[in-house]
């Protein structure tokens, strides 16, 4: 993901703000409206109470000015008032259409990009760097404006009440802009390395957090300690550099005013002596020109801010602008009826370029047969059968599904048609009815319960605290390996697919639970396509076909009778799990078991 130029990401950000525009607008009319009303204070208090009822103890005007005073803080008050209510409004409105845009694109992105990215960094730009951007267009720029307006209406009035001592406290202005332009190129990209470094930070705490049981079994808490120690110092020594950069330029910033007023002072006390400003404008100006101290004061934070909100759209924008690697074709159609024909045509695919996975495969696979892929680690065996759901794109030749290039369907109506049961099941944190019925959330119960005992899970399920209604736990944890197995056999029965594609899908159980799996498989596979990934003999056994990959591309196809005597990847691969399999019965039965002859 590549860096994003600040001033573009600063523009994008305030087009997040354009839904809500009315409501900017009216922040905005009633900030100028308590500016306006401040103004007013001002002047009825230096202007009115002391040039026309103090020096003529006219103590009637000064009851009508000290109302009028009263009134107009009331009037600034409402205002204030209804301004932060709706500029707070509106940023929690920005942060949710933030949050609900980048998510709706995370999960329409393709496997690819999550290949190539950790969660962590994911999570760090969906929560801390959001919460940045939504402080800031949501009541950082407001305040913003309304310092800029207070600058700019404020330095009219000056002129107004005394040009001569207008000219003395802008002198510093030409200074002040240089200090603040340097601020924000300064701060720019450490801002944005900080969010970084936070990220990286996050993925640390993400993978210990979620890979805890691998951690302590290992007994490596104190290298992970030491490794979130690293991480964190390197956070620490960024924010101190940002934290540095800020107490060198903004008590500068802050500073540079303060100049101005003494010579204020020192100059419109003079005049008042001489007789060419009266004391009421006297207090008016500096009271005017106090009303300017807090904004230029301020500027270094809010630019602070705006560069903090920058850095962490940068990294946002990042994500929103990765394309979609596998989307619908226009014109796609909906994947036409059939019986689940799958054909291979010159398949070649590549995760990174010029390191080729498969390469010019042809392979037909009848409808309604089971075909098993077996073939060493890295073969190119998950890679072929993830290509039918169009998980990745094929780099070459095509994929077809009953006679339709997969790339030509919806993915909604391809994806519906085939039900995928990986080796590691992945269960989200609700009930086991909801992980069954996720395909098909309009289910009744006797489907949920008729897919359940397809998988053999609906007696173990029967046995849990609330049934179907049991809350599984993050990623099922509360359930065995075996039991998550099940329950992800389950749900891609549910949705009832012409095609299935099963990853070893019993690996995770013991041996009487697979045999009631297979006797539940074998059920579920008629009639459907099948591809198995087979790693294990009894797998194997389920397929009316094996086909062998070695390599990237097909060595061999046929019965287990033709392959044992005509393909060596075959034979090797049966061998090596069958001796695997006499190995663990000699183990269970108590045997000594002798290391074999090389």
């Amino acid at each position: 993901m590549s860096a994003i130029p600040y001033r573009r990401t600063f523009v994008r950000l305030l087009g997040f703000l354009r839904p809500y525009r009315v409501g900017l607008v009216v922040s905005v009319v009633l900030a100028v409206a308590s500016q306006a009303a401040q103004i007013a204070l001002v002047w009825v208090t230096g202007r009115d109470v002391i040039d026309r009822a103090l020096v003529h103890r006219d103590a009637h005007r000064l009851w009508v000015f000290v109302a009028a005073i009263v009134a107009l803080g009331a009037a600034r008050a409402a205002l204030m008032l209804g301004r932060r209510l709706l500029s707070g409004k509106q940023a929690l409105d920005v942060e949710m259409d933030m949050r609900q845009g980048l998510y709706a694109h995370l999960v329409r992105l393709s496997f690819g990009f999550y290949d190539r990215h950790q969660t962590g960094q994911l999570m760090s730009r969906a929560t801390v760097d959001l919460q940045g951007v939504r402080f800031f267009l949501g009541y950082g720029l407001i305040f913003f404006f309304q310092n800029a307006l207070t600058v700019l209406s404020v330095t009219v009035v000056l002129f107004f009440v005394d040009w001569r001592l207008a000219l003395v406290a802008l002198a510093i202005a030409p200074l002040l802009v240089a200090l603040a332009y340097r601020y924000s190129h300064v701060t720019h990209p450490t801002l944005r390395d900080v969010q970084q470094k936070l990220a990286d930070l996050a993925t640390v705490a993400e993978e210990n957090i979620v890979g805890v049981h691998v951690v302590k079994a290992f007994a490596q808490e104190r290298a992970e300690e030491e490794k979130f120690r690293r991480r964190n110092e390197t956070l620490f020594a960024e924010t101190l550099r940002a934290n540095r950069q800020r107490a060198a330029y903004v008590p500068l910033i802050s500073f540079v005013p303060l100049l101005a007023q003494a010579a204020v002072l020192l100059a419109g006390a003079r005049m008042v002596r001489h007789g060419s400003l009266t004391a009421g404008g006297f207090v008016s100006f500096n009271l005017y020109l106090a009303m300017l101290v807090m904004p230029l004061r301020s500027l270094g934070m809010w630019i602070g801010q705006a560069q903090r909100a920058t850095a962490s759209g940068e990294r946002i924008f990042q994500v929103i602008d990765e394309p979609e690697e596998v989307v619908d074709r226009p014109g796609a159609i909906e994947l036409p009826p059939g019986p689940g024909a799958i054909r291979f045509e010159g398949v070649s695919f590549e995760y990174l370029p010029g390191r080729p996975v498969l390469e010019d495969v042809d392979l037909e696979l009848a409808p309604g047969k089971t075909v098993a892929l077996v073939g060493h680690t890295g073969s190119g065996k998950t890679t072929l059968a993830s290509l039918v759901p169009r998980f990745y794109d094929v780099t070459a030749g095509r994929v077809l599904v009953d006679g339709v290039d997969v790339r030509d369907v919806t993915l909604v109506s391809l994806r519906r048609a085939i039900g995928v049961i990986p080796q590691d099941p992945f269960l989200f944190s609700t009930t086991v009815r909801e992980n069954i019925a996720f395909g098909r959330p309009e289910m009744s119960d006797e489907e949920v319960e008729r897919a359940a005992r397809l998988a053999q899970a609906h007696e173990f399920v029967e046995r849990l605290p609330q049934g179907y209604d049991t809350v599984v736990g993050e990623r099922g944890i509360t359930l065995s390996g075996g039991q998550r197995q099940r329950i992800a056999i389950a749900r891609a029965l549910a949705v009832d697919p012409r095609i299935l594609i099963l990853d070893d899908a019993t690996a995770s159980v013991d041996a009487t639970t697979e045999a009631r799996i297979r006797a539940g498989l074998r059920e579920a596979m008629r009639e459907r396509t099948t591809l198995v990934i087979a790693h294990r003999l009894s797998t194997i056994a389920l397929a009316d076909e094996i086909v062998v990959l070695d390599g990237g591309r097909v060595a061999a196809r046929g019965t287990h009778e033709e392959l044992i005597g005509s393909s060596s990847v075959y034979r090797e691969i049966y061998e090596h799990g069958l001796l695997e399999r006499r190995l663990a019965d000699a183990v269970e039965a108590g045997a000594e078991v002798e290391e074999p002859a090389a």
